[in-house]
C-alpha cells in the first residue's frame, strides 16, 4: 500500500476550529516531503461534489499557521449523504488521481467517509477537529484549547462587571451535546454554578446553591451553562431564576461564535501539526477509516465507528470538582 500512494487530498469540514490550518499546513508539507502530490478540496465534501479541487504546494500553505478559520473554507453537506452526491465525488477523486484523503472535522465528518466506503474504496484518515472536544479517541480535538481560553477571557471580564454591579450573571457557552468548554471554564473561572448536559442541574438545585452563597454576603456571581442544557440556555435559566430568586440584579451574556475564531494557541498549532503529520505517516502505511489522536502524549489510531461523540464521557473528577470548589 505504502509504495502504491502517490497522491493526497485534504479538506476542512463542519463547524471550523481554530488550528485547522496548522493541520492542512502539516498535511500539505509531510506529503510533499514524503514525495506526494497533494491536493486542497475547497468546502469539504460540497467541493468534493462541485470539483473544487486546488494544487497546493509549500507555498500555498505559508504563513497561516497562526490563522484562525481554515484556508479552505468549510461547510456541510446534505448532498454528499446521497447515492449521487457520493458518485459526484467518487469521480472527482478518480478524475484527479487522489489515492487517498484526509478530513479535518468531527463527528458527522467521520460518519461522511463510513458511509462513503460502504460503496468506494478510497481511503480516509480523519483529524478531530472540534471545539466540543467530545470525540473518543484523542485526549484532546483540535481548537479546544484555544476554544476554552476564549471563553475563559471572556467570563473573567464579565466577572469584573458582575463585581462592580454586584450582579448574577448567566454566561452561555458552546457545547449542544456536550459541556466540555462550560465545565473547564467555569472551573477556570471560580463559577457558583456550572449547568451542562451531562449532569443535569434543576432550578431548584441552583436555587439553593445561589442562596447560600447569597447568605455567605456573596454580591455576585456567575453561572456557566452550555447552550445544550436541559433547562434551555442562559437566558431561559436566568428567567425561571429570576422568579423564584429576585433580589439578584441578572443579567445573561451569550460568548457564541468568538469561540470558533482566534489565533489558535500554542497548545493547539502543536497538537495539529502533530496530528497531520501523522495521518500523512497513516496513509502511507496503508491505513484508512481512522481517526488520528493523542492520548497521553502518543499518537494513536481509532476507527471512525468509535470515534464519535456518544462514545466519550466527562470526567466525573472534573465534575466533583467543579461542585467541591464552588462550595
Amino acid at each position: 500500500m505504502k509504495s502504491s500512494i502517490k497522491s493526497i487530498a485534504v479538506f476542512t469540514s463542519g463547524g471550523d476550529a481554530p488550528g485547522m490550518n496548522a493541520a492542512v499546513r502539516a498535511v500539505v508539507r509531510t506529503g510533499i516531503y514524503s514525495g506526494l502530490k497533494v491536493f486542497g478540496i475547497m468546502r469539504g465534501y460540497e467541493g468534493l461534489i462541485d470539483d473544487e479541487i486546488i494544487d497546493m504546494d509549500s507555498r500555498s500553505v505559508s504563513n497561516i499557521i497562526h490563522r484562525g478559520g481554515t484556508i479552505l473554507k468549510t461547510a456541510r453537506s446534505k448532498r454528499f449523504m446521497t447515492d449521487e452526491g457520493m458518485k459526484l465525488a467518487y469521480e472527482n477523486i478518480k478524475k484527479h488521481n487522489i489515492d487517498a484523503v484526509i478530513a479535518l472535522g468531527g463527528d458527522g465528518t467521520f460518519r461522511g467517509a463510513v458511509e462513503f466506503n460502504k460503496t468506494y474504496d478510497v481511503p480516509f484518515i480523519g483529524l478531530p477537529c472540534t471545539i466540543d472536544n467530545d470525540l473518543y479517541g484523542t485526549d484532546n480535538t483540535i481548537g479546544y484549547d484555544t476554544a476554552i481560553n476564549t471563553a475563559m477571557e471572556a467570563i473573567d471580564k464579565i466577572r469584573d462587571t458582575a463585581d462592580s454591579h454586584n450582579r448574577l450573571f448567566f454566561i452561555e457557552v458552546m457545547g449542544r451535546d456536550a459541556g466540555f468548554i462550560a465545565m473547564r471554564s467555569g472551573i477556570a473561572t471560580g463559577a457558583e454554578a456550572i449547568l451542562i448536559p451531562e449532569s443535569p442541574l434543576s432550578i431548584d438545585q441552583l436555587i439553593n446553591k445561589l442562596e447560600r452563597g447569597w447568605q455567605r454576603k456573596k454580591s455576585s456571581g456567575i453561572v456557566v451553562i452550555a447552550e445544550g442544557e436541559e433547562e434551555g440556555g442562559a437566558f431561559e435559566v436566568a428567567r425561571k431564576v429570576k422568579e423564584k430568586f429576585n433580589h439578584y440584579d441578572t443579567r445573561v451574556s451569550v460568548i457564541g461564535h468568538m469561540q470558533r475564531g482566534g489565533n489558535p494557541t500554542c497548545q493547539d498549532r502543536v497538537l495539529a501539526s502533530r496530528l497531520g503529520m501523522a495521518a500523512v505517516e497513516a496513509v502511507m502505511e496503508g491505513k484508512s477509516n481512522v481517526m488520528v489522536g493523542v492520548i497521553h502524549h502518543s499518537i494513536v489510531y481509532t476507527p471512525f465507528s468509535k470515534a464519535t461523540k456518544h462514545n466519550l464521557e466527562l470526567s466525573p473528577y472534573l465534575m466533583k470538582l467543579a461542585v467541591v470548589l464552588s462550595t
